[in-house]
C-alpha cells in the first residue's frame, strides 16, 4: 500500500474501533456488562487494532496518526482532565482524607523503585531483567493507571519510552488486578466500622454537599466558553516551540487555572471530551503493537503484587494514626487503583452519601498522576 493508502486504512480503523468502544460501552446487555468488568471497554480500543493489523499482516506502525496524537490528542487529553478539578469541592473532602489518600499515592510512585532495588539484591539477575533489558519502562505506565487513569498511563508510556508489546501486557496485568482489588475492597469497606470500633476510631464523616454555581448563563454559552477556552489554549501551544514534556506540564497548569479561576467553567464536559480522546489514543496506540512479543517475566508480576499490598498496608497505617474512618482507606485506595467509575461504586457499599467525596478524589488522583509518575520515572533515571 501506498503512505496515503495505509492513512486511509488507519484512519478508517480508528474511527470504527472508537464507534464500536462507545457504543458497547453504553450497552446493558447481561453478558455484555460481565465481560467489560473484567475486560474493560477501553481495553478494546487498544486490541481491535493490534488485531486487525496482525491478522492481515498490515504495519500502521509509521502513519502519520501517532505523530498527530503525541503532538495534539494527549496534550488535548491532559489539558481537559486538568480543567476538571474544582478545588471549591476539593473541601468537602477534608484534610484527613486527602492525606490519607495521598500517602497511598506517595507509595505507588515510589515503592516499585524501592522493589527493584531490594529484587536486585536478593538475585543480580533482576537487575538484568528490569534495568538493562528495561522491564522497568513498564512500570511507569502502571503509576499512572494507578494514580491518574488512563491520561497518566498515555503519557508515562511516552516519556519512559514504554515498548508496545510491553505496554499491552502490563495492561493486560494492571486489569486483572484492579478487578480483583474492587472485588477486595468491596468486601473491606463492609467491615470498616467494625475495624473503627476495634481501634477506637470515631467513625462519624460531616457530610457537605459541593457548591453549586449558578451564574444566570444558559448551558450553551457555558459549553461554547469551556470548549472556546480549550481550543485557543491548544492553538497558542501551536505557536509555543515546546518539547512534549514542557507542553505536558504547561498544559497541567493551564488547565488546573482555568479549571478554578473560570466560575462558570463546565467540568462535568471536559471530562467528557477527555474520556472520548482517551479512547482515540488508545486506538491509534494500537496500531502499532505486535501481538507476537506479549509476554512478561514472572519477577515482574510477583513485584507488582508486593506492589499493590504494601500500598494499602501503608494506607491502612496512616489511617489509623490519624484516628480516621478507615472507610476512607478503600475509598483512597480505589480513587488511586480503581478511578472515577470504581471509588463511587465501592463507596456506594459503605455509605451513598460519601459517593460525591469519591469522585472529587479521584480526579485528585487524575490530576496528580502524571506528576507523580515523573517522579517515578526520575528515580528510576537515578539507578
Amino acid at each position: 500500500m501506498s503512505d496515503q493508502q495505509l492513512l486511509i486504512t488507519s484512519t478508517a480503523l480508528v474511527l470504527v474501533t472508537v464507534g464500536f468502544v462507545l457504543w458497547i460501552g453504553k450497552v446493558r446487555s447481561g453478558w455484555i456488562k460481565v465481560l467489560l468488568d473484567w475486560f474493560p471497554a477501553i481495553l478494546f480500543a487498544y486490541v481491535i487494532p493490534a488485531a486487525f493489523t496482525h491478522t492481515l499482516g498490515l504495519d500502521l506502525s509509521g502513519v502519520v496518526l501517532h505523530d498527530w496524537s503525541k503532538k495534539w490528542i494527549v496534550p488535548f487529553t491532559v489539558l481537559t482532565v486538568m480543567s476538571a478539578l474544582s478545588f471549591k469541592q476539593l473541601k468537602i473532602v477534608g484534610l484527613k482524607p486527602i492525606l490519607v489518600f495521598a500517602s497511598g499515592s506517595f507509595v505507588i510512585a515510589t515503592l516499585p523503585v524501592a522493589l527493584v532495588v531490594l529484587f536486585g539484591r536478593l538475585d543480580p539477575q533482576n537487575n538484568v531483567i528490569f534495568l538493562e533489558q528495561g522491564y522497568w519502562k513498564g512500570l511507569a505506565p502502571i503509576v499512572g493507571s494507578w494514580i491518574g487513569g488512563s491520561t497518566s498511563q498515555l503519557v508515562l508510556k511516552e516519556l519512559a519510552k514504554t515498548p508496545e508489546a510491553l505496554f499491552l501486557s502490563i495492561l493486560v496485568l494492571d486489569n486483572i488486578l484492579v478487578n480483583i482489588w474492587t472485588i477486595l475492597m468491596f468486601q473491606f469497606i463492609k467491615w470498616s466500622d467494625q475495624i473503627n470500633r476495634a481501634w477506637g476510631i470515631d467513625g462519624a464523616i460531616p457530610m457537605v454537599e459541593p457548591p453549586e454555581i449558578n451564574a444566570g448563563i444558559g448551558l450553551f454559552r457555558i459549553n461554547l466558553l469551556t470548549v472556546g477556552c480549550i481550543l485557543a489554549t491548544m492553538m497558542l501551544t501551536y505557536f509555543l516551540p515546546m518539547s512534549f514534556l514542557m507542553s505536558i506540564v504547561v498544559l497541567s497548569i493551564v488547565g488546573m487555572l482555568l479549571g478554578n479561576v473560570i466560575s462558570v467553567w463546565n467540568h462535568k464536559l471536559v471530562l467528557r471530551l477527555a474520556g472520548f480522546s482517551i479512547v482515540l489514543i488508545m486506538a491509534i496506540l494500537g496500531l502499532k503493537l505486535d501481538f507476537a512479543n506479549l509476554s512478561l517475566p514472572l519477577n515482574l508480576v510477583v513485584l507488582v503484587l508486593i506492589w499493590l499490598i504494601f500500598h494499602f498496608g501503608f494506607m491502612l497505617l496512616v489511617a489509623r494514626l490519624l484516628k480516621t474512618n478507615i472507610a476512607w482507606v478503600a475509598i483512597g485506595s480505589m480513587a488511586n487503583v480503581g478511578g472515577i467509575s470504581t471509588a463511587p461504586a465501592v463507596t456506594s457499599a459503605f455509605r451513598k452519601e460519601l459517593m460525591p467525596h469519591a469522585i472529587v478524589l479521584a480526579i485528585l488522583s487524575m490530576v496528580t498522576g502524571t506528576s507523580w509518575g515523573m517522579l517515578t520515572i526520575y528515580l528510576f533515571g537515578l539507578l
